[in-house]
């Protein structure tokens, strides 16, 4: 595809005007519900967002193509062919056609939001670096690694070349200071949710008297849905009316439906597919209280739990491991079981099912939390006060008035 074409017909162009402007680089916002958080950070009159992102992404996953999403008109979209699409640590742009679109949009700071060892974290690194620009980076990467000796060094430069490091996790922020980077670090999610989609004025369908365990993700060996079916066998033991809802696919499927059969709960389970993430809400919905209870393995833990906040921005209680970040989201450890403890999560559950007071509490304490800490409006509020804040060489970062 013509680059000078991406430039001026896929995009809505904003004016150069006066003000901070902003080049987000990730092909995280191809999905246009993920451009939430620029939408309200372009909110500010102060504030200019720009965004590049590939236009030609597969998700590797489904094996599909996944197409550019322009839903807001106040974000400038700049979206080029990627080389090596779908390979989030090794895809990058054609250099100049790169080029072309830090010079139209001139930024004043460049936030890539991709691991610092990527490819593209190191190409937009060497363009900063050239026009002595500001960067900052954000990665969700939680475990130290053997890195091979060229991603080693591609993130040693990308870490000298960044001002600022965002980690999506606490570990994140842990792993880099591990790395020994020498910068400010700040931990908060990549987006926020939606709290006009994910919403509790969402009608809950009739439950037939039973008290409805929600699970959405992938089957997947390392997110334990398997102790949510062990879970389920014991509440069921103990005389408690209830069932699970899975809404994903994965791997793990058919060993999840043999489980069930072993275990006398099939009757007990739906089974709703995969789910589009616009159709996440009224699936949820559906739940009295969504689990998440993943396991860490040697290669992976849990970076955050989107649908954790995604599920407390409803009112809609929450049950989550030990895992990663999980803890943290959700921030109180009455709604926290040990890793792989299945009595330990069935106990919190049979809490819910035998004391409605305090899961109705449960709920609404996810909902505050969620609307303090996870919503568009204030992770974009943290970040425009994380720009402010930043100490830079460049002058066209001063004050920004009348913002956050």
């Amino acid at each position: 595809m013509n680059t000078s074409n991406d430039l001026t017909t896929q995009n809505q162009r904003v004016s150069h005007g006066s003000g901070l402007r902003v080049l987000f680089v990730s092909h995280a916002y191809v999905v246009g519900v993920n451009q939430g958080k620029l939408n309200a950070i372009a909110q500010n009159d102060d504030i200019t967002v720009g965004l590049l992102v590939p236009n030609n992404w597969k998700a590797m996953e489904w094996n599909r193509l996944i197409p550019v999403e322009h839903p807001y008109s106040n974000i400038q979209i700049y979206s080029l062919p990627a080389l090596f699409s779908g390979r989030g640590g090794a895809y990058c742009y054609n250099p100049w056609s790169l080029f072309k679109v830090l010079n139209d949009f001139q930024p004043d700071i460049v936030q890539v939001e991709e691991e610092v060892f990527s490819l593209l974290a190191f190409e937009v690194a060497l363009w900063v670096r050239l026009w002595q620009k500001p960067m900052i980076v954000f990665g969700w990467e939680n475990m130290e690694r053997c890195l091979p000796v060229l991603r080693r060094w591609v993130r040693d430069f990308v870490m000298a070349t960044t001002q600022l490091f965002i980690a999506g996790n606490s570990d994140g922020a842990k792993v880099m200071s591990q790395w020994d980077y020498q910068g400010l670090i700040e931990v908060m999610p990549q987006i926020g949710v939606d709290t006009q989609l994910f919403t509790p004025q969402l009608v809950k369908p009739d439950n037939n008297g039973k008290f409805r365990i929600g699970f959405l993700g992938r089957l997947a060996t390392g997110k334990g849905v398997d102790l949510l079916l062990s879970s389920l066998y014991k509440l069921r033991c103990r005389g408690l009316e209830c069932q699970v809802i899975l809404c994903g696919s994965g791997p793990c499927e058919a060993s999840l439906k043999q489980q069930a059969e072993d275990l006398q709960v099939s009757e007990w389970i739906i089974w709703r597919g995969g789910v589009r993430h616009e159709q996440a809400p009224q699936e949820i919905a559906n739940f009295d209280v969504l689990v998440l209870p993943s396991r860490s393995t040697p290669e992976w833990k849990e970076q955050f739990g989107h649908v954790l906040i995604e599920a407390m921005a409803m009112g809609i209680p929450v049950i989550g491991s030990s895992s990663g970040e999980i803890p943290n989201v959700i921030g109180r450890p009455d709604l926290v079981f040990p890793e792989n403890d299945v009595d330990a999560l069935t106990a919190i559950l049979e809490k819910m099912m035998r004391e409605p007071e305090w899961w109705q509490e449960a709920g609404q304490y996810c909902f505050d939390r969620t609307h303090e800490h996870y919503s568009h409006t204030r992770i974009a509020e943290r970040l425009i006060n994380l720009w402010k804040h930043l100490s830079v060489k460049n002058h066209n970062i001063c004050e920004l008035s009348g913002s956050s």
